[in-house]
């Protein structure tokens, strides 16, 4: 049996968003119960020079809605990224959801060898489909959900691995 570039990103990516969705919900009523100001919790960064909460789940959920459509081969759907609420980042998270869902089966499987062609702060990037999926947006969304898992349960959220790995 072999794995389809749609079962390797679609179910894989909305997993990944409802269990990102899942531990902003504990690091929200965490903040409420510490009488911690959301905005100081969404401001959070593990060091300086990294990127605060809000900024990973923002850039999880570009992975996520962008990697989709760049498989499909077309044009992703832009989000403006002006999120300051954990209300706005769930509401955020839906619809990323919701335009992942709108993609069928058809549009991903035979990705493999598309050419994707992304800008990134070093200039632009190609890669064929598959090594685009596997090497580039994979371990990003990983790399963005841990960093945002680890913001929260550095400031105190109670957090555990079936948090951020969800229920099978």
């Amino acid at each position: 049996m072999t794995l389809s570039m749609y079962q390797a990103s679609v179910p894989v990516f909305l997993r990944a968003l409802s269990n990102l969705s899942h531990v902003l919900k504990k690091g929200e009523a965490h903040a409420k119960a510490k009488d911690v100001a959301s905005e100081v919790l969404l401001q959070t960064r593990l060091i300086p020079d990294m990127l605060p909460l809000v900024r990973q789940v923002q850039i999880a959920t570009d992975l996520t809605k962008n990697g989709t459509a760049r498989l499909a081969g077309v044009e992703p759907l832009k989000f403006e990224d002006t999120e300051t609420s954990f209300e706005q980042l769930h509401a955020r998270i839906e619809r990323a959801v919701d335009y992942i869902k709108s993609f069928k089966s058809e549009q991903i499987d035979g990705s493999e060898g598309r050419t994707v062609t992304i800008k990134t702060r070093n200039g632009e990037q190609s890669f064929e489909g598959q090594a685009y999926l596997l090497h580039f947006v994979l371990p990003n969304l990983f790399f963005h959900c841990t960093t945002a898992y680890n913001i929260l349960r550095m400031s105190g959220t109670e957090l555990g691995k079936v948090d951020y790995i969800g229920k099978a």
